[in-house]
């Protein structure tokens, strides 16, 4: 199969050759391995990239992929990081409109019907910038005689892939990892990986989140070797019994293995202190070309995870031989806890859920959201000491740490997939959905359906997460009624949540569990409490920390002791998203909001809601999240 430009105007291709999502799971040799962390079977191609940077489709190098390529013109950039960061195209920031808005005149495809298919729309616009990088490396010795597989765990827009001059694979969907099978192409040596990020694809229909407008490999790259027998994927689901001191857990299982070779599972679960509490053995069954399996256990003496008390207990799950060998080794901290929905009121463990959450979006001011631990841990930490018990990942899934960090803190996620289409139902403030995407269109539903389940297999083994969210101010329609479908088919125990029910009752029952709202006032929240109200009711967004804001906070909170079903919200939003650069009088270094980089169209300082400056530094607006907070903890 050879690339096609043209995948970027076309809706139903979003992923060529990519392989499916998956759980998140680290997995070792031996339990050697596990202890020290040291896993000889991934490789980082982090570092120094060559790069060349091109307006559009048609002045990009169309041939740099080939082995014989030369280079020496390209310059160096850093990977990951932003091409806009790296002194490469505009710095951009917009909220609800798309970056053609004022320019060109675009509609989705298939959104209205003048607009048809939008044959051209990206691979022969004028402006829609390229980044060609090639990355040039040794296998690492311990990998030989495995399958490689290499993971993009973020690349924003679409991305097109080559090793050694042999086309691989496309994918979009920006904030999830993108895992592809080198094996057939790679060698122990002077391997030429080659990658092509285009800014917009109609994937930018889909993508229209308040933020930066930046693109470009701004997550980790990495190589794994996969041995000949190999956990694919892993489904820990640990839930508490009713009597809050016992549970079971469910482990499900897919391996890869030579056809007709015999495989066991064993699953060991311990407690903190290291005391064994459980163990069981099963033997893998082929399914559908590949081994799958299934152990429950029941589990005595179980202390119960939440924001107060979150314990983890450490799961293993053990691949071995039919004559004892340990082939892989699978460890995973879980939690035991039970989220319920008793009389339209949300419970957590037996007690009633109260969320005192933020929306957070992933931000550094020297690198975008391109971030690192020392960010997230310092998050974390302000959340922990400012008495937030819950995080939503707006509008995206965040970086694979991120979750494991709330699973250890006790944090509560809601989950969002990424996606928010709001510039096509919403123009200057109206709520106006005639090219609404996805809406009901049927050219658009497999992608946002694969969006769902990216988010749903990479992260469904953390505790954290009690809700999936559908997206972010995409409206209504058959397509997202389809993602709601796909969780619900889950059956995890988890709520989904999507606000966008309160602007087309049609799909009320269909496409949340919750009443959500954004930016309610006091009286509008106690209207629907006060009404005979179908469902519980939390504020995805509120307060709008933006300005000398947060003073109504007080007047929402007490609602949470006046109404069973208000079960809270979370505030917009967590950090500042700004820049810092240096000043050209002064020579110093100052933050930087939207339109101060000459960006058109731009939302300006809108950027800036956060509780919490772009440099971490807290607002005086946190003494009162604090305050407030702190009577619900």
């Amino acid at each position: 199969m050879n690339a096609d430009i043209k995948w970027l105007d076309n809706p139903e291709v979003f992923r060529v050759n990519q392989l499916d999502a998956h759980s998140d799971h680290g997995y070792y040799t031996d339990y050697e391995d596990v202890e020290k962390k040291d896993n000889g079977l991934t490789q980082s191609l982090n570092g120094q990239w060559d790069f060349s940077f091109s307006r559009n489709v048609g002045s990009r190098p169309e041939n740099f992929f080939e082995e014989n390529f030369d280079a020496s013109g390209f310059d160096k950039i850093m990977v990951p990081g932003h091409i806009e960061l790296s002194g490469y195209d505009n710095i951009r920031y917009i909220n609800t409109m798309y970056p053609w808005e004022g320019k060109e005149y675009h509609r989705g495809a298939y959104s209205m019907e003048s607009t048809a298919d939008e044959a051209g729309m990206f691979s022969e616009a004028e402006y829609n910038p390229v980044g060609s990088y090639i990355k040039r490396f040794d296998l690492n010795e311990k990998m030989t005689g495995n399958r490689i597989r290499i993971c993009f765990e973020g690349v924003e827009q679409a991305m097109y892939l080559w090793l050694n001059g042999q086309f691989v694979g496309y994918a979009e969907d920006s904030f999830t990892p993108s895992e592809f099978d080198l094996t057939p192409y790679i060698r122990q040596k002077g391997n030429v990986l080659a990658v092509q990020v285009h800014k917009m694809s109609t994937a930018a229909f889909l993508e229209d989140q308040d933020f930066f407008r930046f693109f470009g490999i701004f997550r980790n790259v990495t190589l794994k070797a996969v041995p000949d027998i190999h956990m694919e994927d892993v489904w820990f689901h640990p839930v508490l019994n009713q009597d809050n001191a016992s549970g079971k857990v469910s482990v499900t299982m897919k391996v890869s293995a030579p056809k007709g070779q015999k495989v066991n599972a064993r699953l060991v679960l311990k407690d903190r202190e290291g005391m064994q509490i459980l163990e069981e053995c099963i033997v893998l069954e082929e399914n559908n070309g590949s081994l799958a399996g299934k152990i429950s256990a029941e589990a005595e003496n179980i202390k119960a995870w939440d924001n107060h008390s979150p314990y983890l207990y450490h799961a293993f799950v053990e691949l071995r031989s039919e004559n004892g060998k340990l082939l892989e080794v699978v460890p995973y901290d879980i939690g035991f806890r039970r989220l319920e929905m008793i009389d339209k009121v949300m419970y957590l463990n037996g007690k009633r859920l109260v969320v005192t959450g933020v929306n957070r979006h992933e931000w550094s001011a020297k690198t975008g959201r391109c971030i690192g631990m020392e960010e997230m841990v310092t998050d974390i930490n302000c959340m922990l000491r400012n008495n937030i018990n819950a995080v939503r990942t707006c509008h995206y899934p965040d970086q694979i740490p991120w979750y494991y960090l709330c699973d250890e803190a006790g944090v509560y996620v809601m989950a969002e997939t990424n996606l928010e289409s709001h510039g096509t139902f919403q123009k200057l403030g109206a709520i106006e959905p005639s090219c609404n995407v996805p809406g009901s269109i049927p050219q658009w539903i497999e992608a946002v359906i694969d969006r769902a389940r990216n988010n749903f297999e990479t992260f469904k083994n953390h505790t954290s997460i009690l809700f999936w969210s559908l997206g972010n101010e995409s409206y209504a329609g058959d397509d997202i009624e389809a993602m709601n479908t796909y969780f619900k088919e889950k059956q995890d125990g988890r709520l989904v949540h999507y606000e966008s029910s309160f602007y087309n009752r049609a799909y009320e029952d269909t496409i949340s569990d919750i009443e959500s709202r954004m930016y309610a006032k006091p009286a509008e929240v106690e209207e629907y409490l006060s009404n005979n109200p179908k469902k519980p009711y939390l504020l995805c967004e509120f307060m709008h920390d933006m300005g000398n804001s947060m003073g109504g906070l007080g007047t929402y909170m007490k609602f949470i002791d006046r109404y069973e079903m208000y079960q809270g919200g979370f505030i917009w939003d967590f950090i500042d998203q700004a820049l810092l650069v240096k000043d050209a009088v002064t020579g110093k270094e100052v933050l930087r909001y939207g339109g101060d980089f000459d960006d058109r169209p731009s939302d300006y300082e809108f950027s800036g809601n956060g509780i919490v400056f772009a440099d971490r530094q807290e607002k005086p607006a946190m003494q009162e999240v604090r305050y407030y907070y702190g009577l619900y903890k």
